[in-house]
């Protein structure tokens, strides 16, 4: 893909206690479309209602125990920051596990035994890992992958297989994923599932797909594992799976009472929509948890309606 525009955010040096690293932020955009946007390269701190420098984040993220990266799948500079976070705490020797949406449960032995099987390239891993192409974007995930790999630190497979799926569909929840979100969570659940089908889900599948949403979820939260004060715990996937609101954080919380949903970060990169100006818009606020505690915006990749599509409008 070409290249097109600069970005509003070059690379800087951070300061932190005893060292220096340095947070890559790329110079130039990969996404073509609304590149000058006004939010474009900025960062919003959704508690503090206002937006923040690179350093102000990294700050902020080194008080946390768990630091979730949300994404647009398609949206290559969102995996280019992703890896730019990530390889600064790397940096850094706080990274105590990295999770990841696109590997399922049945992948784990693979990852727990990759430290010994001698890769040497972003090839290897790929071919060893038994990568799903078809369903993730080996280039975007290979990368962090691959950071991770090299800084040595452990890696879980955060999904649920599709046997599982399956079964939390036809059956229930699984232990530890009941009754963790109150009942506006799950309104707001069954109406983002209608929605994201485009309204062409039948009702009646409401619930099972609800399901298998939290379900991914707590899996995501359980791949995690407990984070100790010292050390920082990060998962990479959907912006969805990560909003505090609704997603893997309450998880978390369930899991361990001594968690506060302050030591969360979520950070969302999201793309800019052409007319949507104001930074709260893109929260879909609907209780006072806000969603995101950081959104990253960046251009958009495309302005397609998929659902315009689906549909088949003309």
């Amino acid at each position: 893909m070409v290249v097109i525009k600069k970005a509003a955010i070059v690379s800087s040096l951070l300061l932190t206690i005893g060292c220096q690293a340095q947070l890559a932020v790329p110079e130039d955009w990969q996404s073509p479309l609304y590149t000058e946007g006004q939010l474009v390269g900025r960062i919003w701190d959704s508690n503090a209602d206002r937006f923040i420098s690179e350093q102000q984040l990294i700050n902020r993220i080194n008080n946390s125990r768990y630091l979730l990266l949300g994404e647009k799948h398609d949206n290559p500079d969102h995996h280019t920051l992703q890896k730019s976070m990530l390889d600064y705490f790397l940096q850094q020797q706080r990274v105590a596990n990295v999770a990841f949406e696109m590997m399922e449960s049945d992948k784990q032995q693979l990852l727990d035994n990759i430290a010994g099987a001698g890769l040497s390239d972003l090839g290897q891993i790929k071919a060893y890992l038994q990568w799903d192409e078809e369903g993730w974007d080996w280039p975007f995930y290979g990368p962090l992958i691959e950071s991770s790999y090299n800084a040595g630190v452990k890696m879980s497979a955060g999904n649920i297989t599709s046997e599982k799926m399956s079964q939390v569909y036809s059956s229930g929840l699984p232990d530890g994923a009941d009754g963790v979100l109150n009942d506006a969570a799950m309104e707001k659940l069954n109406q983002d599932i209608d929605e994201s089908h485009c309204g062409l889900l039948p009702e009646s599948q409401f619930p099972a797909m609800v399901r298998v949403q939290q379900s991914r979820d707590h899996s995501m939260a359980s791949s995690l594992g407990d984070s100790s004060v010292n050390s920082l715990n990060v998962l990479i996937a959907g912006n969805f799976h990560i909003r505090q609101d609704l997603g893997v954080p309450n998880y978390l919380l369930a899991a361990e009472p001594s968690l506060s949903r302050e030591q969360i970060v979520a950070l969302s990169f999201q793309e800019v929509a052409e007319t949507e100006l104001s930074p709260n818009e893109y929260l879909q606020q609907f209780t006072d948890v806000k969603a995101f505690d950081y959104i990253w915006f960046t251009p958009a990749i495309s302005n397609e309606d998929y659902c315009a599509s689906l549909r088949g409008d003309a």
